[in-house]
């Protein structure tokens, strides 16, 4: 049985206290964080290891591209989205065959080392937001769904669900709520027509959504993660959507405001969602585990679509990789086209690359 937490882990590889904690009841998923790792192999390894201790348990990873980027070494590096928009702006053809590839290439990586998803796309609009910035495609809507619905195809091609982030829209205010209150003030119809068409024009595609920490004050006084206005009124009947509903990490300061974080993970459950977040805080996460155990369990079938198409280890990322039909063809077209490297060439780092926003801690 899947259970409605999803946590974290220390380090590289498993502990005595981490067996413990993945080991409970309610514990369905671990996200892993850039301490969690140190290269492709040690990673698949990982993965397995925590498998062998709980076989129903969705492992996911933050894998977006540019400053968000859990996966470094030896994985090829992903631009960040903006870098797509700024070539829809002037060759939208190419820029959406790139999308296409950018999907395609993370999905294949991720996969194949045991990870079941990212959790991408952003969908935010590219606006005043500290945190988005050019995690986003674009400042429009519409470009904004043209390129993510390139980039959800790649990833569905290669074997990855879709999760849309930061449900309604994230890119309209300035506070990052990773680390403050986040409060939105505009009405529900200028949110419905701009930043809610991202999500609601690629419905079709999407597996999963997160809900922003983000209080839109003109629809309801509670983030959008424990809103069941958001949740259950405008997700579930409005929109009809029967995909999962991941809350973002309740460890974040924008979720402070339901109470500790056992309050916190009753509150984004009642409110609708099927699994909930608690990262970074190893002593928040065995109280989650324990407020949990009197919750119901999530809709299995609805959780068990998140589960990724892992394909065997050939005892190498590339080997393994290799599996996928596209791969190599997406790889040397991303990194031609964003990072100037020739085919079947090593693929360096990009320079200059700002902080990881939602590095917090």
């Amino acid at each position: 049985m899947y259970g409605v937490l999803m946590i974290d882990i220390d380090n590289t590889a498993l502990t005595a206290e981490d067996v413990s904690l993945i080991k409970q009841a309610q514990v369905g998923g671990v996200i892993l964080f850039g301490r969690n790792v140190a290269d492709a192999a040690q990673v698949r390894a990982l993965c397995d290891d925590i498998r062998y201790h709980n076989q129903d348990i969705l492992i996911g990873v933050d894998q977006e591209g540019g400053r968000v980027a859990r996966l470094r070494e030896g994985f090829t590096p992903l631009p960040a989205m903006g870098r797509l928009g700024e070539l829809f702006n002037h060759d939208p053809s190419r820029a959406l065959s790139c999308a296409y590839d950018c999907g395609y290439l993370m999905a294949a990586e991720v996969l194949a080392v045991g990870i079941d998803l990212s959790f991408a796309p952003v969908l935010d609009r590219d606006g005043i937001s500290q945190v988005i910035g050019d995690r986003s495609f674009h400042q429009e809507p519409q470009a904004i769904v043209a390129l993510a619905t390139q980039f959800m195809r790649g990833m569905k091609a290669a074997g990855m669900a879709t999760t849309g982030k930061h449900f309604p829209g994230h890119g309209a205010i300035a506070p990052d709520s990773h680390v403050s209150e986040a409060i939105d003030t505009r009405s529900l119809d200028e949110i419905i027509n701009s930043d809610m068409q991202p999500f609601a024009q690629t419905l079709s595609l999407l597996d999963a959504l997160m809900p922003a920490h983000v209080i839109f004050s003109q629809v309801d006084n509670k983030p959008a993660g424990f809103s069941k206005i958001w949740l259950k009124d405008v997700i579930r009947d409005q929109l009809a959507f029967n995909g999962v509903l991941f809350s973002d990490d309740l460890s974040m300061a924008g979720a402070k405001a339901a109470g500790d974080v056992s309050a916190r993970v009753k509150a984004a459950i009642e409110a609708g969602c099927d699994i909930a977040l608690v990262c970074n805080d190893r002593v928040a996460a065995h109280e989650a585990a324990a407020a949990a155990q009197d919750l119901p369990y999530p809709n299995q079938k609805r959780i068990k679509t998140m589960c990724g198409n892992i394909p065997k280890w050939q005892g190498d990322l590339e080997s393994t990789c290799q599996q996928f039909d596209y791969w190599q063809q997406a790889k040397n077209n991303v990194s031609q086209t964003f990072f100037n490297v020739e085919s079947d060439t090593q693929v360096d780092e990009p320079a200059n690359e700002s902080k990881d926003p939602t590095d917090y801690k």
